[in-house]
């Protein structure tokens, strides 16, 4: 015998034929008629009395309590063959939900496939939810196969049984620092009403939302950070977007302090935030012209190719038009300094020399190259450790000098040696011709192999002249060497100041 307990049911396969009245149906042969391959689901209600099972029946599935669907969940019901629910024709293989609250009771038609929770969606969330089949969504929408959509009503959710809930969105925050760059990946209508075409690029900022939850058909690039500039800069901003959201390749926006903004999508800044140039009297910079426009701090038209300086004392900031080459300073020079200057249009070099000096536009400063054994020569009188017998012969090693000018020193006692010391080599004269020197030695030269000419007010004569050469006689300068002078009827190396 079969007992059930309240709100139990159970399972018989092969269950007995019943007619209309509910009564056994029987064979000829007494033999109770059975129903092979059916199931019948028999629940407490109908059945208070213990029961028998006829022979042939089989207890498929003993006493089992009826499943309680509590409310926010639901059973997913599958239809495994065609009947009518209460007035709805259901088919196998159809789904649909039962939802709670309530108590299920199982039918032989139909299969359970599933326990459904709900999903809570609260405050910025929203649940993505994505249709396994054509079918009109709770708020009345039709839903194709594929496709996705958003729920943002805040509280519990029950997928119907046609709908899958692929995950939870969080949203974004936007502050008035953060931006957030979005992408559409297919043409649709945004929150805002704004319909977007597939691949466009935009902004959403604090001036719109507060938070946002993107949509299924948007992708996020990347959270932006607010560019500020104060009132000592500026910056150039490459492919700026028009007042219609779209970019204008190739051109440029300048930006100028003080000013915060957000770059829109595919905007870039052509060399960052720069620095206002500050141009003092004796500063300036070099700029040249890539498009035309009116320079309107020298009330000219600027063509591409023009180059100017522009001159301090002055704040400048540089049009798009044109590009900063370098910044100058002006070089100051004493009446015995110069410097070489080369033109770059003629190629003609000059020399400046005492006063301040600023190149122009088309000037360089130009290096003079000179062989080494000239650079010894000059210095011969002017430095101690320079001698030309330590060169090595027949040098011609080229070297170039800074870009001031040569200057051959004169002073007045030809860098004296040691006092009171000989030097090796030297050879002083006596009497009333000696050098006209202490003790009657030459201290003017420290170097090697200079001879004292035995003459009234000869000093060191070069290393050349010994005594008897040193009775030649000139009258000119052109009688001596070219690194030589004519004082005193002598051909000397360094003449002294009293000459």
């Amino acid at each position: 015998m079969i007992t059930l307990p309240p709100r139990h049911y159970c399972v018989i396969e092969n269950p007995v034929v019943k007619n209309e009245d509910d009564q056994t149906q029987f064979d000829k042969n007494g033999q109770a008629k059975l129903s092979y391959g059916s199931l019948d689901v028999r629940l407490e209600k109908d059945y208070k009395e213990p029961f028998p099972l006829y022979p042939g029946e089989v207890l498929k599935q003993t006493a089992t309590l009826l499943k309680y669907v509590a409310a926010n969940s639901a059973l997913r019901l599958k239809g495994v063959l065609d009947f009518d629910d209460n007035g709805e024709q259901r088919k196998a293989g159809d789904e649909w939900l039962f939802e709670g609250p309530g108590t299920y009771i199982p039918r032989k038609e139909v299969s359970v496939e599933e326990h459904i929770v709900a999903t809570v969606i609260g405050p910025n969330q929203a649940i993505r939810l994505s249709a396994k089949k054509e079918l009109i969504d709770r708020l009345g929408q039709r839903r194709v196969a594929g496709e996705n959509w958003l729920i943002k009503q805040l509280g519990a959710y029950v997928p119907l049984a046609y709908e899958t809930v692929v995950g939870i969105e969080n949203a974004h925050v936007v502050t008035d620092k953060k931006a957030l760059h979005l992408r559409a990946l297919k043409t649709f209508k945004d929150d805002f009403g704004q319909t977007r075409n597939n691949g466009d690029e935009w902004l959403v900022t604090k001036e719109q939302t507060e938070t946002y939850i993107l949509n299924v058909y948007e992708q996020l690039v990347a959270i932006i950070d607010i560019k500020t500039l104060n009132s000592r800069q500026y910056c150039v901003i490459l492919n700026p977007v028009s007042s219609d959201g779209k970019n204008q390749l190739g051109k440029k926006k300048l930006v100028v302090g003080d000013k915060s903004f957000f770059l829109q999508p595919n905007e870039q800044l052509e060399k960052g935030i720069q620095d206002i140039y500050i141009l003092s009297d004796d500063e300036g910079i070099v700029v040249k012209c890539i498009e035309s426009f009116n320079d309107e701090i020298y009330n000219v038209t600027r063509v591409p190719g023009d180059k100017w300086v522009v001159r301090g004392p002055r704040e400048y900031i540089p049009p798009v038009q044109v590009e900063v080459l370098e910044k100058r300073k002006a070089i100051p020079l004493d009446e015995n300094e110069g410097i070489y200057v080369r033109d770059l249009k003629t190629g003609r070099v000059r020399a400046i020399i005492g006063n301040t000096y600023m190149l122009t536009q088309d000037e360089e400063l130009w290096e003079k190259e000179l062989p080494v054994t000239t650079f010894a020569i000059m210095s011969l009188c002017a430095a101690d450790d320079a001698s030309i017998s330590s060169m090595p012969a027949g040098s011609t090693k080229i070297i170039n000098s800074k870009p001031s000018c040569l200057i051959y020193p004169l002073p007045a006692m030809c860098n004296p040696c040691k006092y009171g010391q000989p030097i090796k080599g030297v050879v002083c004269g006596q009497g009333s011709g000696a050098c006209a020197l202490k003790d009657g030695i030459c201290k003017m030269n420290q170097y090697d192999k200079i001879y004292c000419c035995p003459y009234e007010h000869a000093r060191c004569c070069p290393t050349e002249y010994s005594s008897s050469k040193c009775k030649l006689q000139c009258t000119t300068d052109a009688q001596c060497k070219s690194s030589e002078k004519c004082c005193g009827k002598f051909c000397r190396r360094c003449v002294p100041a009293i000459y």
